[in-house]
């Protein structure tokens, strides 16, 4: 039988070799641990080329094997956040469909799927193909697809596999009738779900206002190659704190859609319950409370930083650093799995140090790296240790003076893992970013 997002479809066995897993091919992600290594991997020494990622790890690597500049993420970390947001969704009775672009890393993906999560989201069309290529069965495009070889491909993957449900947006009667036209020139078989994507003033896609969204919901069930199957939106392009007024642009961005909602009762496709879907990983809360009992919805979060966290903006925006609270007693605040190193190579004034990381190793768009510690020797934190700019290959370490000399590896925390992975095709796992001595696990391919 064909699936639908919104429907409960079928996960398979406990995976294995060439086996299905939870909603993806677990032997395609355990196929990557035979991956040779070798100089398109700038976390590791020259010393793995030759090696297979397992037979790396069983030499038993540890931090101080590897060179720098470094992007890391913690086990303990990792762990923590999964299962505290695994909680915190089953708690508040909606699903959660992490936005897998945010790593582009099949195996986090995996652990998302096997500890809940109902499906993966993502953004564009190269994404969807590194997600199918790993098997992954249930997909949900926040975005519109309007290119006809895209959607020529959609049709064909839809088409040869039943048990793959994928649901993408329209904004427009436009691109509603774009697609109809592709993917009926494709023969498309099977219909495309598609959710109507309301925006905000301001915001960034999404048709404004709840008038337009009810025309284009018509517009997609007269198509005959596209099947009503919800709404949904994103309110983090509204607002970029969490102030009061900030808080108030979410709510009330929110309520139009519940407004929504309720204007297409009895238009949404028979079937599955029509999908509602909002929340990135700033406001997840305020989605819970004003879209979670919503009738006959099946509300789906697209929270995707939470699985990294980080030291930044997330820290200071997220609704369980903010007052919402986990899903048990002693769950806590996610914490920062992700991990900058760079090397002091130059004290060319007093207070300024020079590191061997910037631009094109650590993220900077939602703020600086942060100074946390020099390895094996003091902290950071609380002094006057400051990055003040990035240049492309550096890093302008002002305040530390005599605490980090030339030739120290400062472990910094980071801001805004969206644009952390994408600098890394791969991404060494640590037991413990804070031991005096951390050991290497794991190591993370991601697919950019």
């Amino acid at each position: 039988m064909d699936q639908t997002f919104a429907s409960s479809g079928t996960d398979g066995g406990s995976g294995g070799a060439g086996g299905s897993g939870p909603g993806l091919d677990t032997g395609r992600v355990a196929a990557l641990a035979e991956e040779v290594l070798d100089w398109r991997f700038k976390a590791l020494p020259a010393s793995a080329a030759g090696l297979t990622v397992r037979r790396y790890l069983e030499t038993g690597p540890a931090l101080a094997d590897l060179g720098t500049p470094l992007l890391t993420l913690d086990a303990g970390a990792l762990d923590h956040n999964l299962r505290t947001m695994a909680r915190w969704c089953a708690d508040a009775g909606v699903a959660l469909a992490p936005h897998g672009k945010t790593t582009m890393a099949p195996a986090l993906w995996q652990a998302q799927l096997a500890a809940g999560s109902h499906g993966i989201t993502l953004a564009n069309l190269p994404q969807l193909r590194v997600a199918r290529a790993f098997g992954v069965r249930r997909l949900m495009l926040a975005n519109s697809l309007l290119d006809p070889a895209g959607l020529g491909w959609l049709a064909g993957e839809l088409a040869a596999d039943p048990d793959f449900a994928f649901a993408s947006w329209v904004d427009s009667v436009d691109s509603v009738r774009l697609m109809d036209e592709a993917l009926r020139a494709a023969g498309a078989g099977r219909p495309v779900e598609v959710m109507v994507e309301l925006g905000g003033p301001g915001g960034r896609t999404g048709v404004r206002g709840v008038d337009g969204a009810v025309e284009i919901a018509d517009a997609v069930r007269r198509a005959p190659t596209l099947r009503l199957a919800g709404i949904g939106g994103y309110e983090g392009a509204l607002a970029h704190d969490a102030s009061e007024d900030g808080l108030a642009a979410v709510r009330g961005y929110l309520r139009s859609l519940a407004e929504l909602h309720g204007r297409l009762a009895g238009r949404y496709a028979d079937g599955a319950p029509p999908v509602v879907t909002a929340g990135g990983s700033a406001y997840f809360d305020l989605v819970a409370e004003e879209l979670g009992a919503l009738p006959e919805a099946f509300v789906v979060l697209r929270s995707g930083a939470y699985l990294a966290h980080d030291d930044g903006f997330y820290r200071g925006i997220s609704p369980l650093g903010r007052g919402a609270q986990a899903a048990r007693p002693g769950g806590g605040p996610l914490r920062a799995a992700l991990h900058g190193w760079a090397r002091v190579v130059s004290r060319p004034e007093p207070h300024l140090a020079l590191l061997d990381a910037g631009k094109r190793d650590l993220p900077f768009d939602e703020g600086l790296p942060e100074p946390q510690a020099v390895r094996g020797g003091p902290e950071l934190t609380g002094t006057a240790a400051r990055i003040t700019a990035l240049n492309d290959q550096h890093a302008f370490l002002r305040g530390a003076g005599d605490l980090a000399p030339v030739g120290a590896v400062l472990r910094m925390g980071i801001s805004h893992p969206c644009t952390a992975f994408d600098k890394w095709t791969l991404v060494p796992v640590l037991d413990d970013a804070s031991a005096a001595e951390p050991k290497v696990t794991g190591l993370v391919r991601t697919f950019f």
